[in-house]
């Protein structure tokens, strides 16, 4: 899946065919100097005599095909010429040519209808507009999590960033997210939501302002790294901003007020921890229970219709439709550690 929705760039393109014409160039070139050197082992049937257009005709026919038999090589030396030297180069030749119809014709169009049938097919996938250090670590958690790789379109700009993002197996698209085209094409009103991490502030926020345009039904995650713009990318439709220095500092606090509480705060935010926090929908067997009673994780919080509610707090005595939960629960492979009644984490 690595090649999936990738562009390769037009300068690129254009390298690698130079390339190959100046690579067939020389491969010809040292034909015809063999054919000069050996031109009186060659017998020209029409005026008996071999001259230097005689000698380049008689080359880009023999590469190009078998020749026609108006000129032969007729000495030993001009026959094993023929058949080591210009019989490989024949063969090289009509690979590169090959190779380049497919390149340049007929790879474009397979890959415009595999870019085009994976886009039509996109749903409930995950955009990450971003493959730098914070966007690839977001990357790396969702795979941790389970995410299939096919399920993550990638924006990125970045030619080493988008190559790393394609050796994942994800879906890359080499564009400017900041654009509707760009979003559109990644199928934004289709996703099950959006992460920004563009490594600009300004980027970030115009990527977030254009996404929340195109589907503001979409949840948009935005990484900010000056918190004098957390505002702006919240206004500009982001549901949850995020910013690495706030968050690096809400741990060392922690740390200096207990020895284990960055430890159990990292613990939460990991898959590689004992413990995970979890977002899901109120289940119907559990309408107008508590949220202590929950048997499936500690409840620590509730969302109804956007507003949180805490596990201490009244309202949370009694669970209802629509709700949204927030619980802590063990991986799977840790026991489930009992815990006395009205215990928290």
């Amino acid at each position: 899946m690595s090649s999936l929705l990738t562009r390769q760039s037009p300068g690129r393109a254009w390298r690698s065919f130079t390339t190959r014409v100046l690579l067939v160039i020389v491969l010809i070139s040292i034909a015809i100097l063999g054919h000069w050197v050996e031109r009186e082992g060659l017998k020209d049937n029409l005026d008996g005599h071999i001259s230097f257009t005689d000698v380049i005709y008689f080359t880009m026919i023999t590469v190009s095909s078998v020749g026609y038999g108006d000129i032969v090589p007729v000495s030993t030396q001009a026959r094993m010429f023929d058949a080591f030297v210009v019989t490989p180069i024949r063969l090289f030749v009509w690979l590169i040519f090959v190779g380049t119809a497919y390149d340049f014709l007929l790879k474009g169009f397979w890959e415009t209808w595999k870019m085009r049938r994976i886009q039509r097919d996109l749903h409930n996938h995950i955009i990450v507009a971003g493959h730098g250090e914070s966007g690839s670590e977001a990357v790396a958690e969702l795979l941790r999590r389970g995410c299939k790789p096919e399920s993550i379109v990638v924006i990125e700009q970045s030619d080493t960033a988008r190559e790393a993002a394609a050796s994942l197996g994800l879906n890359v698209m080499n564009a400017d997210a900041t654009r509707n085209a760009t979003l559109e094409a990644a199928r934004v009103s289709q996703a099950q939501t959006l992460i920004v991490s563009a490594g600009r502030d300004d980027t970030s926020i115009l990527i977030t302002l254009t996404a929340h345009g195109l589907a503001p039904h979409v949840p948009i995650h935005t990484v900010i790294r000056n918190r004098d713009n957390e505002r702006l990318a919240r206004t500009a439709g982001a549901d949850t901003v995020i910013n690495p220095a706030s968050f690096a500092g809400l741990l060392l606090a922690g740390a200096c007020h207990g020895p284990h509480i960055a430890d159990y705060m990292a613990d939460l935010a990991a898959t590689d921890g004992r413990v995970s926090l979890s977002e899901r929908p109120v289940s119907a067997n559990e309408l107008g229970k508590p949220l202590s009673a929950l048997t499936t994780g500690l409840g620590v919080r509730i969302y109804r219709a956007g507003r949180p509610i805490g596990f201490w707090e009244p309202d949370a005595n009694s669970l209802e439709a629509g709700d949204q939960i927030v619980e802590i629960v063990p991986k799977p492979e840790t026991p489930p550690v009992q815990m006395p009644s009205g215990a928290t984490a």
